[in-house]
């Protein structure tokens, strides 16, 4: 396993904030910046969340690809923020997945992360909802083959552990598999050391993060903020262990959503301090 980052951890820095409880940083990033930073955090990959990225073009994918060679960092393409293929009722998002495939091959990228929904997007019954992704993601797996890059499908607080392990069988094939988010599955009340023993053995890619409890609505977005790896809820070493057991050997991309505002310092602060822990969990 490599240590990477998702540069969704920069997502404020990149103009997107979550309204309400997040401010403008008062600095902003590109995708150049984010790589030399990446770099300079010494990492072996990075996740880019294409939402943050200039269009596809032929000339900005063959920079990008050159770029991730020269700095020897390897890319997982990421697709879907915020509301990805809407739950199965957009086919135009769909689309938009299969040019990404595309983008994501162009790049040396061998796994795409999806997004199937989002809990906006969520229905609330489970049938439905299987029912309308598992015949879009059969078809895309199509293109993915084509395409050579597998999908990873997020647990994107749209799915429960064993709803999204559900759709993976249902759907049947070897070009889908998950993202597993390590905290997100909390955020929908379930045990997070469950939901990865359950899905580590699907798991394609990661977003590895932890959360802590704060006051409120335990079903509100804002209760479960990030904090560095480490700290709160997610036993992080458990997580490597579980993964390590199911042969997992791709990117522990480090995700920090929506930093907890106690924490003393900025996303970048504590990326850093989520790399220096992760580096004492693996061997050297």
């Amino acid at each position: 396993m490599k240590i990477g980052i998702d540069s969704y951890c920069y997502h404020r820095f990149f103009g997107d904030w979550y309204p309400d409880i997040q401010t403008d940083p008062g600095r902003c990033m590109d995708v150049w910046d984010f790589l030399d930073r990446a770099h300079v955090l010494g990492v072996a990959g990075v996740s880019l969340e294409c939402c943050y990225l200039p269009a596809p073009t032929d000339d900005f994918l063959a920079r990008l690809r050159a770029r991730l060679a020269e700095l020897g960092i390897e890319p997982v393409w990421a697709w879907g923020h915020p509301n990805g293929l809407g739950s199965g009722t957009l086919p135009e998002a769909a689309a938009d997945l299969v040019r990404h495939l595309d983008a994501a091959r162009r790049v040396g990228a061998g796994v795409m992360r999806i997004c199937g929904g989002g809990r906006r997007t969520r229905p609330a019954s489970w049938s439905e909802h299987k029912a309308r992704l598992v015949p879009m993601l059969r078809r895309l797996c199509d293109d993915a083959e084509r395409a050579g890059v597998v999908m990873a499908i997020e647990n994107h607080i749209d799915m429960l552990g064993h709803e999204m392990a559900e759709l993976i069988e249902a759907v049947g094939s070897p070009w889908l598999g998950v993202c597993l988010d390590t905290g997100n599955n909390l955020r929908m009340g379930e045990d997070a050391s469950a939901v990865v023993r359950l899905l580590a053995p699907l798991a394609r890619a990661t977003h590895v993060k932890s959360l802590v409890r704060r006051d409120g609505d335990p079903a509100a977005f804002a209760t479960w903020p990030s904090v560095p790896l480490g700290e709160g809820a997610v036993d992080i070493a458990e997580v490597l262990r579980v993964l390590r057991t199911a042969g997992y050997r791709g990117l522990l991309a480090v995700e920090v959503d929506y930093l907890d505002p106690a924490w003393p310092g900025d996303e970048d602060a504590a990326v850093a301090a989520s790399i220096s822990y992760l580096r004492t969990l693996l061997p050297a």
